[in-house]
């Protein structure tokens, strides 16, 4: 089913992106339609053709884009950030941390920690 979904939603990106290359551009960057020697479209029919075509895939890339989204995520267990944290030990394992605040036992932490061997 995903890959079905996954191949028609990249036949709309292709075919979003040529009919928006067609558009005539107002500055004439990389429009193609400014040309006006004759085509089977011409003037006005063409641009509202090519908007409401733009418009159409562009809807139908936002629903295939929103469906992909809820595929994958139903095919997914739920899981929870704290399930994939495991406790710490501090190396006194037996010992309860003395109070104080959080400052308090993150210095005495540093000082546990060994030196590293100076050259």
């Amino acid at each position: 089913m995903e890959t079905v979904l996954i191949v028609i939603h990249l036949m709309i990106v292709v075919a979003l992106a040529a009919v928006v290359l067609l558009q005539r551009s107002e500055g004439g960057a990389l429009g193609i339609g400014g040309g006006g020697g004759g085509g089977f479209m011409t003037g006005r029919g063409q641009a509202n053709a090519l908007s409401r075509a733009t418009a159409i895939l562009g809807g139908l890339f936002f629903i295939t884009s929103m469906s992909l989204t809820i595929l994958a995520n139903v095919s997914r267990a739920p899981t929870s950030v704290l399930d994939s944290v495991s406790p710490q030990v501090p190396q006194g394992a037996g010992q309860a941390p003395a109070g104080g605040s959080l400052l308090d036992q993150l210095q005495r932490q540093e000082q546990q920690k060994p030196e590293p061997p100076r050259p």
